[in-house]
Parts: structure tokens; sequence; C-alpha cells
């Protein structure tokens, strides 16, 4: 599997580069700035994106807007985002077109070496990975202003937030020592209170929740 990654430290870059080196990803290219990002993506067409949102020259939000740029010109290149710190902005523009392939992870979750590499893997197959960070914050957001959200209970609530980051049903069981049936149950139960279509599709359910959380932007 081929990565281009971008991120401007060089000691996250080389960490960055040898994480994913030993686990048998092959790196296309490793660069620090923008228009060397948006050559790379362009030249090179890798099966995945790892990108910083903070690229030189600007510093601001360089690494996405190329990202995003790729993105259109070949839809659903897939995209992992890195951040400093929790930009709902951002979250919302990755998530704008629709299309899977998309992640959006704290840098503080690049330290955890298991995490972070399924979060590459799982975005290169074409679904997501979104920090529980932004997961949370976007659900507060939407239940300050949308009353179906209130409706859900505080385990619907806790099995959305895991739905949203990209997990099956049987990860969310997993992670919350419960059957895989309940699960199921606590799904469908989400699905009908936001008046969404129930789907086994994993990538599809997690899209549609998370096009709700993001309508209205």
């Amino acid at each position: 599997m081929r990565v281009v990654l971008a991120e401007d430290l060089f000691l996250l870059r080389d960490g960055l580069v040898r994480l994913l080196q030993a686990h048998d990803f092959e790196i296309a290219a490793a660069v620090e700035t923008g228009p060397e990002l948006s050559r790379a993506l362009a030249e090179l067409e890798p099966d995945v994106a790892v990108v910083d949102v903070r690229l030189p020259p600007t510093l601001t939000d360089e690494g996405l807007q190329c990202a995003l740029e790729a993105r259109r010109r070949r839809p659903g290149l897939p995209v992992l985002v890195l951040s400093q710190h929790v930009e709902q902005l951002y979250a919302r523009e990755l998530l704008a077109d629709g299309a899977g392939g998309v992640g959006y992870l704290l840098k503080d979750r690049v330290f955890d070496a298991e995490q972070f590499v399924d979060a590459v893997r799982r975005v290169a197959a074409g679904g997501t990975a979104m920090d529980p960070q932004v997961i949370q914050q976007l659900l507060s957001r939407r239940a300050a202003e949308d009353r179906p959200l209130e409706r859900l209970t505080p385990r619907e609530r806790e099995v959305l937030e895991l739905m949203a980051q990209g997990r099956t049903n049987a990860a969310i069981a997993g992670r919350l020592v419960v059957t895989e049936r309940a699960i199921a149950k606590h799904t469908a139960n989400i699905f009908a209170k936001l008046s969404l279509e129930v789907s086994d599709d994993d990538n599809r359910r997690v899209l549609a929740v998370l096009a709700y959380l993001d309508r209205g932007r």
C-alpha cells in the first residue's frame, strides 16, 4: 500500500515513516510543505495520503486544502488528516463531499501505533477514522440545536460515537462488553430516532451519521 505523508516536523515525519514501513506500507513520498504535497499527490497517485493540517509556507490549513484539492481531482482519494487540536471546521470540510476514505485524528493518537496504523488501513480501504474528541464535539454541537439527538439514551449516544469513529458492531460490542445483538438493537434504535436508513454497510452507515451531524453547517 503506497502512502504519501506530509508533516513539517522532521522528527515526527521520520517517526511516521519508520512506523508505517514497519507495518508493510510503502512510502511513496514524505514531504514537508504544501507545494510538495500537491505535486506528490498529483504525480504519484498514492493509495492513501496522511496529511498534517498545517504545512508551510502558510502554516494555516495548507495541508488540508491540498488534500481537498487532490480529492476534487481524484474523487475518493483516501485522506487521513492529522491535527494538533480539534478543529470542527476542518472536520466538516473533510466530510463535505460525502465520499468515504476520510479520517481526522489528533496527533496524540499517533503515539498509539496500533490505533494509528489501524486508522490508516481503514481510511485506505474507503472507511472512516474520526477522532473520538471530534465526534464528541460534533455530537454536542448538534445536540444543542437538534431535538432528535436529545432522544438518544446515554448508551445510544455512546454507541453512536463509536460507530462514527468507523467501528463495526462487533468492535463496539467488544469495547462496551456487551453482545453484538445488543449493539445491533441500539444501532436500529439510533437510525430510527435520527430518521436514517438502516444499512449493513459499515462505511455508508457511518457516513450517513456524520452527514446528519454535519448538516446545516
